[in-house]
C-alpha cells in the first residue's frame, strides 16, 4: 500500500488524472454502444407474407387494380386472434367472399392457409433494414435473433476471463489498445457479413473485446486515483455508459440502415486506437510486476502534467525501491491463478463478489428488456434509459462518500428488488404506475452497479486485480445471458421471471453485508495486504469487545 505515498508526490488528483479520466470515459461510452447495438440492428419490424396480387406491382387478370390495398390485404392474409393480419400465414387462394362477408363472423377454418413460402413484406417506416429483414429472421426463424444475442454474451464470457488474465500478465494499456483494435475490425467486418453464421461469429468476437474493455478500463482508472476520489471515478465511468445509450439512440434515429449504423458506431473506436499514446500504463501494476524503471517514467509523466516541480530529483529509482520494498519483494514471486483460492479471505471475497455481480446483472438485464416492451418507440426508450442513469450515478456517488460502499450497495440493491417485486402486483392496465416502478428499479440498479464496481475493485489486490475482476465479470456475463432465458418461464406464469429478478436483487443485498467496508481505505497491492487488513480488523473487534466488557 506504499504506492499511495509515491502517488501523492506526483499528484493523486490533478490534470493528469482528469485527462486519463476523460479519455477512459470516452472508451466506456462508445464501448457500451456495441453492447446494446442489436436493440436497433436486430429490431423486428412489422411484417406479413408476400402475396402476388398485392405485391408484384402489376394488375392481375381478375381486375384487382380496381380494389384498394385494404381489400387486397383482406382477401390474402387471414386475421389473428386480435383481428390483425397474420405475420406468418397467408391464404392459399384469394378469399373473394370476404369482400362481402363480415370477417369477424366468418369461419376462417374453412379457408386453407400456408406459410410465407415466397418471403415477407416488411414495414420500413421505423427501420429501413435490419439483420431481420436481410436474412428473414421472422416466424420460424425468429429464435435465431436470440441465438445472435446469446453468442455475443458468450463472447463476453470468454473475454472476461481471457483479457483479465492477459491484463495481469502484459499490462492494462496493451490489453485496452488490443481490444480497441479487434473490436473495431470485427464490428466493421460484421457489417459486411455474407451470411448470418458469419455475422454471429464476428459479433461473438466483438463481445469478447467489449468485455475486455468494460473490465479493464475502470480498473486502470482507480489505480491512478486517490482512494477518496475512486468512487467519483467509477461513477463517472458508469455515467459514460449513459452517454453511450443517448448517443446510440440518437444516431440510430437518424440512421435506419443496420450496416451503416454498425459502421458509424465502429469508426470512433478506430480514432481512439490511433490516439493510444495519450493512454498511460498503470504505474502501480508496473511496480508490482517488478518493472520500476518503466513505472518511474509513467510517474514522471504524471508529475510533469500535474505541474510538480523538481520531480526528477525527489522521485528516483532508489526512492521508488525503498518506498515499495515489500511490494517489489512480493513481485519476485510469480502469481498463479490458484492463488485466488489458496488464500481463504481472498477466496471468500471473490465468491461473494461473483454472486453479487451475477445477481445484479440478472435483475438489470431482465428489467432492461422489459423497458423496451413498454412502448413501440425504441429510440425514445433507449435515450430515456440513458438519461436516468445520470442522476442515479450522482446519488450513488453521494451515498458512497457519506454512507460507505457496503451500506449504499445494500440500500440500492434491496430497494431495486422491492420495486421489481411490487410491479408484479400492479395491474396491466395501470401502465403509468408500471412504467414508474420499472424506471425506479432501473435507476436503483444503475446506482447499485456503480457501488458494485467501486467496492469490488477496492477489495482486490493489484497483483491479481485484473484476473479476479475477469472471473467476477465472467459470472456477471452469465447473469446477463441468463436474464433473457428466464423470460421463457412466462409460458407457465407471467410473474415467475419477475419474482426471480426481484429475489436475486434481495439476495445480492444480503451477500454484500458479508464484505468489509473500503471507504477511504488504501488500495491493497498484494495478497499479504488483505491478510494484514483481516488481522487488523480482528484486533479492532477484540479490543472493542474488551472495552465493552470492562465498562460493564
Amino acid at each position: 500500500m506504499a504506492f499511495q505515498e509515491i502517488l501523492d508526490q506526483v499528484g493523486s488528483l490533478g490534470r493528469f488524472q482528469f485527462l486519463q479520466l476523460a479519455f477512459l470515459t470516452i472508451f466506456s461510452s462508445i464501448t457500451f454502444c456495441h453492447l446494446t447495438l442489436e436493440n436497433f440492428t436486430a429490431a423486428v419490424p412489422e411484417h406479413r407474407c408476400w402475396v402476388r396480387i398485392l405485391d408484384n406491382g402489376t394488375l392481375s387478370d381478375n381486375g384487382t387494380g380496381l380494389l384498394s390495398q385494404e381489400d387486397l390485404l383482406r382477401i390474402s392474409i387471414p386475421l389473428d386472434s386480435n383481428l390483425r393480419p397474420e405475420k406468418c400465414r397467408r391464404f392459399v387462394h384469394p378469399q373473394w367472399q370476404l369482400l362481402h362477408l363480415n370477417s369477424t363472423f366468418w369461419n376462417l377454418s374453412e379457408a386453407a392457409t400456408e406459410p410465407c413460402v415466397d418471403g415477407w413484406v416488411y414495414d420500413r417506416s421505423s427501420f429501413v433494414s435490419t439483420i431481420v429483414t436481410k436474412w428473414d429472421l421472422v416466424c420460424d426463424s425468429q429464435s435465431l435473433i436470440s441465438v445472435a444475442k446469446f453468442l455475443f454474451m458468450a463472447g463476453m464470457l470468454t473475454g472476461s476471463i481471457l483479457y483479465g488474465r492477459l491484463s495481469d500478465k502484459f499490462g492494462r494499456r496493451l490489453v485496452i489498445v488490443s481490444c480497441l483494435l479487434t473490436l473495431t475490425v470485427f464490428e466493421m467486418c460484421a457489417a459486411f457479413a455474407p451470411n448470418f453464421i458469419a455475422y454471429c461469429f464476428l459479433r461473438s468476437l466483438v463481445g469478447t473485446s467489449t468485455s475486455g474493455l468494460m473490465t479493464i478500463v475502470p480498473m486502470l482508472l482507480i489505480e491512478w486515483i486517490n482512494p477518496q476520489f475512486q468512487a467519483l471515478g467509477i461513477a463517472l465511468a458508469v455515467c459514460a455508459t449513459s452517454f453511450g445509450q443517448i448517443v446510440l439512440g440518437s444516431v440510430a434515429f437518424l440512421i435506419r440502415n443496420w450496416y451503416i449504423l454498425q459502421l458509424v458506431i465502429s469508426v470512433p473506436m478506430f480514432l481512439l486506437f490511433m490516439s493510444k499514446r495519450c493512454l498511460a500504463e498503470s504505474a502501480r501494476w508496473l511496480i508490482i510486476t517488478n518493472k520500476p524503471q518503466e513505472a518511474l517514467k509513467e510517474l514522471w509523466r504524471a508529475a510533469r502534467i500535474n505541474g510538480v516541480k523538481n520531480y526528477r530529483d525527489t522521485l528516483t529509482v532508489e526512492v521508488l525501491r525503498s518506498t515499495m520494498k515489500e511490494e517489489l519483494e512480493a513481485a519476485q514471486m510469480k502469481r498463479a491463478l490458484s492463488d485466488l483460492f489458496y488464500n481463504l479471505n481472498l477466496c471468500k471475497r471473490i465468491c461473494l463478489l461473483c454472486f453479487t455481480r451475477c445477481a445484479i446483472c440478472v435483475s438489470f438485464f431482465g428489467l432492461f428488456l422489459n423497458l423496451q416492451d413498454l412502448g413501440s418507440n425504441v429510440f425514445l426508450l433507449q435515450i430515456l434509459f440513458g438519461v436516468l442513469n445520470l442522476p442515479a450515478n450522482y446519488v450513488a456517488f453521494l451515498a458512497m462518500n457519506h454512507l460507505g460502499r457496503r451500506i449504499s450497495q445494500v440500500l440500492f440493491t434491496s430497494l431495486a428488488g422491492i420495486s421489481i417485486l411490487a410491479n408484479i402486483f400492479v395491474p396491466q392496465e395501470m401502465l403509468a404506475l408500471r412504467l414508474i416502478l420499472s424506471t425506479l428499479g432501473g435507476c436503483l440498479l444503475y446506482a447499485s452497479i456503480t457501488c458494485c464496481l467501486t467496492h469490488s475493485n477496492e477489495l482486490l489486490p493489484t497483483v491479481i486485480r485484473a484476473t479476479a475482476s475477469g472471473i467476477i465479470g465472467f459470472t456477471g456475463s452469465i447473469g446477463s445471458a441468463l436474464a433473457p432465458l428466464l423470460m421463457m418461464l412466462t409460458i407457465y406464469s407471467a410473474s415467475w421471471p419477475w419474482f426471480i429478478y426481484g429475489g436475486f436483487s434481495l439476495l445480492a443485498s444480503l451477500a454484500v453485508l458479508l464484505l468489509p467496508e473500503t471507504r477511504n481505505q488504501l488500495l491493497p497491492d498484494s495478497i499479504q495486504d488483505i491478510e494484514n487488513e483481516t488481522q487488523a480488523s480482528r484486533k479492532a473487534k477484540q479490543k472493542d469487545t474488551f472495552i465493552k466488557v470492562t465498562r460493564f
